[in-house]
């Protein structure tokens, strides 16, 4: 077991074509999003968050034009289209229970305890809780429905209530938009 909380062999490596962190095990040639079984995920998590996290924003081109950018943080549960993430090999606790733990980060954020960016490094279930949440630019039809119309109707610095997707239960904020 490493620092990093991956099994012998395996290793953060960035992907530059996503800008994300994954896992690649280089004897085996075998990498992944999600960490490999075995994972010590406390030591991940704190191990992420230390190496892997960036503040830098994407560059506004040509390609997100009319786009908007967003983070949000995910809690998912057992009925989850795919209830597995970074923090979690099997996820077993019920969608209201889910909704509870995001409601209680949203209490965290709203009363400035903490922001969602610093809370999703650590609590998010997406492999986006490496960048804080932030999902990048994205316009219409890139996302599931309920998330895309809930991040499209927020004004920028705005943070969603608990929106309900195939993937889980988020809260999203709204960055910003490009014309």
């Amino acid at each position: 077991m490493s620092s990093s909380g991956l099994p012998s062999g395996w290793e953060v490596r960035h992907s530059n074509s996503k800008n994300l962190p994954y896992y690649f095990n280089p004897s085996s040639k075998e990498s992944r999003w999600d960490p490999p079984s075995g994972t010590d995920t406390e030591n991940l998590k704190s191990y992420m968050a230390t190496h892997h996290s960036s503040g830098i924003a994407p560059t506004p081109s040509a390609k997100t034009e009319g786009k908007i950018r967003a983070a949000h943080l995910l809690v998912k549960h057992r009925d989850s289209r795919r209830p597995s993430s970074w923090r979690e090999e099997k996820i077993t606790r019920t969608k209201d229970e889910a909704i509870n733990i995001l409601l209680g980060h949203e209490q965290q954020i709203k009363s400035k305890q903490t922001t969602l960016a610093d809370l999703a490094m650590k609590e998010s279930d997406c492999s986006s809780a490496r960048k804080g949440g932030d999902l990048g630019y994205f316009g219409h039809g890139e996302m599931q429905k309920e998330f895309e119309e809930a991040a499209f109707a927020l004004k920028k610095g705005d943070m969603s209530g608990v929106v309900e997707t195939a993937s889980g239960v988020h809260l999203i904020e709204r960055y910003g938009k490009l014309a």
